[in-house]
């Protein structure tokens, strides 16, 4: 095991968000927007509007009103930061169950953990080192419904749990608490025969994780924005025959969290040149300043000011929009290949990537694979990092049309 702090631990997990001259926007429990399912990760990182499967829970839960399977159980490993540890890393368990043709419900449990951290005070090689496993986890619930034959629409809770704190004689460990909710809607055409081929469409929506700010010391100014963001999605199934199927899809996601601030402008209160009197607003105090409003801001007020408040205006506004596109082809249901890409500006993260997937069904089984290549010069956590997720579907079918 590698002998390495909290602090140097969290500042990788966040450097995919930190580029050179960025303003990204950071948010707290961020585990909870990584891909824990393969099937996602191989799409690069989507799954609002892809078909229904197990792991619609993180992506678009109203999928599960389309599930041919009146059942299904999934279970999914992502090692994380493969190049700094190996006991870092994301597990997921999920089941759904179908409760008729038009309903059903849905749980999951998302854990990350640290691994085990050496913590040494005093830097002397006689001191008895003292371990922590510092982790994360969210537990959640889902209800999802057919509005009509081809559209569905789901809520969902969450609950968060953020233990990262380091316990000690002066500082109160206990873990940082909050909850979210979700609201989806999914949209899924009939099969449609064209000239030479047959198509299905398809389009998803969903708000995640709306809900109060999570803090370690209950005060306002440590506490930190949920990653609350908007995804939007669609695509097109293309049926050559019974065996052949290619699917094409494109998502969007927007952080619906404000904007930091930049730099503090100094003020010359008294214009007279010099900003060292009394009534002048040094530079650290007006950015000092900018962060004590931003601080200030609520989470329900911030999703609204998340579309309007980039310093840079709609262009920057723009740049915090995150895009991905993928594709996957499907062998008799049997088999799937899958290639995607994503995109962000460099002004706000830098995270670019290649992606490829497989999957493999047997009889009630199902395996997933997917590999990830950076395509930025910021480090990706999850560069050269294998994931797997292991499905079992189960009981009655159901024909959606």
């Amino acid at each position: 095991m590698k002998k390495i702090s909290l602090l140097l631990i969290c500042f990788f997990i966040f450097c995919s968000s930190k580029a050179q001259e960025s303003r990204p926007i950071v948010t707290g429990v961020p585990f909870l927007m990584v891909a824990a399912d393969a099937r996602a990760a191989g799409l690069a990182d989507q799954g609002v509007a892809t078909s229904a499967d197990v792991f619609s829970q993180q992506w678009n839960p109203a999928k599960y009103a389309f599930s041919e399977d009146a059942q299904g159980l999934s279970i999914s490993y992502t090692p994380y930061l493969t190049d700094l540890a190996n006991d870092i890393s994301l597990g997921q368990l999920t089941y759904y169950n179908k409760i008729n043709e038009k309903s059903a419900f849905a749980t999951s449990f998302r854990y990350f953990g640290f691994g085990g951290i050496e913590l040494r005070y005093t830097g002397d090689p006689n001191e008895a080192v003292r371990e922590v496993s510092p982790n994360e986890f969210a537990l959640d619930g889902s209800y999802s419904l057919k509005l009509s034959e081809k559209f569905s629409m789901a809520v969902g809770a969450r609950f968060i749990n953020s233990n990262l704190k380091v316990a000690s004689e002066e500082v109160d460990a206990r873990a940082a608490k909050s909850f979210a909710v979700d609201v989806a809607a999914f949209y899924q055409s009939e099969e449609i025969a064209y000239q030479d081929f047959n198509g299905r469409w398809r389009a998803g929506v969903n708000f995640q994780n709306l809900g109060p700010k999570i803090s370690y010391d209950n005060d306002d100014i440590s506490s930190n924005f949920l990653p609350a963001n908007l995804r939007v999605g669609g695509g097109f199934d293309f049926i050559f025959d019974e065996y052949n199927k290619l699917t094409v899809s494109a998502e969007l996601t927007k952080l619906l969290v404000p904007t930091p601030p930049g730099i503090g402008t100094p003020v010359d209160g008294n214009g007279d040149g010099d900003f060292d009197d009394p009534e002048d607003i040094s530079q650290a105090q007006a950015t000092n300043n900018g962060y004590q409003k931003y601080n200030d801001i609520g989470w329900f007020e911030g999703i609204f000011k998340s579309f309007g408040d980039a310093p840079g205006g709609f262009k920057e506004e723009m740049k915090e929009v995150t895009y991905s596109l993928g594709a996957e082809y499907m062998y008799q249901d049997s088999f799937a290949m899958r290639l995607g890409y994503y995109h962000e500006s460099p002004e706000k993260g830098a995270k670019q990537f290649f992606s490829l997937g497989a999957g493999f069904k047997y009889n009630i089984m199902k395996i997933d694979v997917s590999y990830l290549f950076s395509a930025s010069k910021i480090k990706n956590p999850l560069e050269n990092t294998l994931r797997f997720s292991l499905t079992f579907n189960f009981g009655d079918k159901y024909d959606n049309y």
